[in-house]
């Protein structure tokens, strides 16, 4: 449509080139002011219906940039999430800036030099008509015009898209240390962080500033050949004139006629870098949503019993060359409380985003009542799993939106959330209660409240599997003792848990036990054959030792 629209916008451009013909040609040559008439209201309606064309153009394009934007931006969000959940960061990052790029050049003047540029062919063959000098005048500045603009393609499109990697790395660096800001202030570490991040600047700006010296030449180079072409057009035709072949109202309308040939190829060169921003911008978008396709049809459960299984599981990470964990398999029918311990780094928070399902790269099948856990509908699961990360994540909003999940509130089950992790009387105290907000990611909140209403989240709407990840770590022993209630309200409840700790007071309410050494299962049973089986280990390890010393004192 926004081509027929510029079909006839183009067309009727050639009306003030007819205008002035017939103004020089025909009226000051009868000197009949009715032609005059006649033909300036012809010239107004022709301007008229040309003026519509533009206009419904640039809506449609102005409509076309929405709804590519509504069409593309939901799958952008779950693909930019995936790929965040990838550890792509970057690609993630820059995804909705690379959308709204697209849709500016849709709708910016670029994007008509695109439309008018075919037709400058049909005004060069309406100058080679009223002269062939013409013709081939205009012929050569437009090949001269398209030589500049694929040579600016050639040389100015890897500056340009250098610099915007290196600004957006620089960025990158940028936010993601302001949001420690108070680490950094209390150890003195401001400075030197703003020196690398000065190094990052500094290249930055280098490359940005290459990127626009050459922009800037090609846009010099751009108005040279545009004022020599006005005034060579014009003294061409005022040749033609004094030789007779021309008469001066077609030389007037030549001029214009070739500026109007050339506009748009000008326009395709003062818009070639945002041409090649967008279209990098379109690589970028098109292979995020190829690495990350839209789901297809998906697991759903109401009622989930919350079995699981993990069949020689193996979870790797990028530049990593031994595996985090190795062949990891596990059977934990539904109602059980498996407690995971093992030294740092051994694998347990790992092994806690494999069972929720976000590790990215994982071998080997894990399961929820029997099915793989990467075809459940994530939606649909999300609701009967409860997570607990290490790291502690609240979002800008009141306690209550935080603990439902920021989905629809229920009062009564989020009040029963708050209760289970004993955290209801401490909410009461604050001057809004529930609708208290907490400040940007809960900064207004003592690491132990936040961890407790993360907790209330987690078993918010009685979810059937919830995997706690250390989440006795800033709990004071009023807070510690509401979390072992919790389990044990859990655990009556027939639900599965799995709670990463190594406190003696979380073993007493575990039914199974899993430990975990390098990655892979030391010990796995239950509870208490596993602490004899350690036990056991422990002192075949220690009376080697014995009889070491005690040979050491008998040779003495």
């Amino acid at each position: 449509m926004v081509g027929l629209f510029s079909l006839v916008a183009n067309l009727l451009m050639l009306a003030p080139t007819l205008y002035m013909l017939q103004v020089f040609d025909r009226v000051l040559a009868s000197q009949s002011e009715l032609t005059l008439v006649a033909i300036s209201l012809l010239t107004l309606c022709l301007f008229a219906v040309m003026s519509f064309a533009e206009w419904m153009r640039s809506r449609l394009l102005v409509h076309t940039g929405v709804r590519l934007d509504k069409q593309l931006s939901t799958q952008v969000f779950n693909a930019s999430f995936e790929a965040n959940l990838s550890h792509s960061g970057n690609a993630a990052a820059r995804s909705f800036s690379d959308l709204i790029q697209i849709r500016q050049f849709l709708t910016g003047n670029g994007i008509f030099a695109f439309f008018d540029a075919p037709w400058a062919p049909i005004y060069l063959a309406v100058l080679y008509f009223l002269h062939p000098w013409l013709g081939a005048l205009g012929l050569l500045f437009s090949a001269v015009q398209l030589c500049l603009a694929w040579l600016s393609s050639r040389i100015g499109a890897e500056p340009s898209e250098v610099a915007n990697k290196a600004a957006t790395e620089a960025n990158i660096f940028l936010q993601g240390k302001l949001r420690s800001a108070e680490v950094l202030e209390s150890m003195g570490m401001v400075s030197n962080l703003r020196t690398r991040w000065l190094e990052r600047h500094q290249k930055q700006l280098s490359l940005s500033g290459w990127a626009q010296r050459l922009t800037h030449h090609t846009s010099a180079w751009s108005k040279f050949i545009r004022y020599s072409q006005q005034s060579l057009a014009l003294g061409a035709g005022a040749l033609l004139v004094i030789d007779g072949e021309l008469s001066p109202g077609a030389m007037i309308a030549a001029n214009v006629l070739m500026s109007r040939a050339l506009a748009p190829i000008d326009l395709l060169v003062g818009s070639w870098r945002q041409f090649t921003g967008m279209r990098l911008a379109f690589g970028r978008l098109e292979q995020l949503l190829i690495d990350y396709p839209p789901r297809g049809a998906t697991y759903r459960q109401d009622n989930l019993s919350g079995d699981l299984s993990l069949r020689v599981v193996t979870a790797t990470a990028s530049g990593r060359a031994e595996p985090i964990l190795a062949g990891l398999s596990l059977e934990v029918p539904a109602g059980t409380v498996m407690v995971i311990a093992g030294p740092s780094g051994s694998g347990k928070s790992t092994l806690a985003r494999v069972l929720v399902g976000i590790w990215p790269q994982v071998s080997g099948q894990v399961l929820l009542d029997g099915v793989p856990i990467e075809k459940w509908d994530r939606v649909a699961l999300g609701s009967q799993i409860g997570y607990l990360p290490q790291d502690i994540e609240l979002f800008d909003g009141s306690i209550a939106e935080n603990i439902a999940r920021f989905g629809e509130a229920e009062s009564q089950q989020i009040i029963a959330a708050a209760k289970q992790a004993g955290l209801h009387d401490m909410i009461l105290r604050f001057p809004k209660g529930y609708d208290t907000q907490m400040g940007e990611a809960g900064n207004l909140l003592s690491g132990g409240q936040r961890q407790r209403i993360a907790l209330a989240r987690a078993v918010y709407a009685a979810p059937s599997v919830l995997v706690l990840d250390e989440p006795n770590a800033n709990l004071d022993e009023v807070g510690e003792t509401a979390l072992y209630q919790t389990v044990a309200q859990l655990k009556a409840a027939g639900k599965s848990v799995f709670l990463i700790s190594h406190r003696p007071g979380a073993l007493a309410l575990a039914d199974r036990l899993l430990v975990l050494q390098d990655g892979r299962v030391q010990f796995e049973g239950p509870r208490d054959a596993v602490m004899a089986a350690m036990q056991a280990a422990r002192s075949a390890r220690t009376q080697p030792d014995s009889a070491t010393r005690q040979a050491a004192v008998s040779a003495a």
